[in-house]
């Protein structure tokens, strides 16, 4: 495999940059490319686990936040932060779900300037019909094929990853 540690070797002229930089090692760089190999292919395979619900997995997160609130609600613009999406992007999201009932806009009692998504009931019958299928899927393709150990070194490993990510994003301008 060719990659641009082995390109800057082969150059044999190196840039300050190439010099500087900290390649990675063969077990980092298995690390790396298994994870880049494998992230889609199990996104896509948990896809198609609740697909037969007539969700992708976007909705299916949605149904998830939602359901973990107390009133089974979260202000739009929170809900558009946790899921990583803009104003828009959310406004899209939604929109199926809503279509569907399974998903409410709902203005604020607190303050009518804001909007709340609401886990309808209906929306609350699926996610607990689907929640099975999609656990399972976790597990033939992720959980179960790993060791106790692995498990929590993935889950330590990524808490730092996440942690890492989110404190870089509240540094930005």
């Amino acid at each position: 495999m060719v990659t641009l540690q082995v390109m800057a070797r082969e150059r044999g002229s190196r840039t300050a940059a190439e010099t500087s930089t900290r390649w990675l090692s063969p077990v980092e760089m298995e690390a790396w490319r298994n994870y880049v190999d494998s992230v889609y292919a199990l996104q896509q395979a948990l896809e198609d686990d609740v697909t037969p619900f007539g969700l992708t997995m976007g909705d299916y997160e949605v149904l998830v936040r939602l359901s973990e609130r107390p009133e089974r609600q979260l202000r739009m613009c929170d809900l558009a932060g946790e899921l990583r999406l803009s104003p828009s992007g959310l406004t899209r999201r939604l929109d199926g779900l809503v279509k569907a009932g399974l998903v409410s806009r709902e203005p604020s009692h607190d303050d009518r300037r804001v909007m709340l998504a609401v886990l309808t009931a209906d929306g609350y019958d699926l996610l607990v019909r689907a929640a099975p299928h999609h656990v399972e899927g976790v597990r033939r393709h992720f959980i179960d094929l790993l060791t106790p150990t692995e498990v929590e070194a993935l889950a330590s490993g990524f808490r730092k990853v996440r942690d890492h990510l989110a404190e870089h994003q509240t540094q930005q301008p």
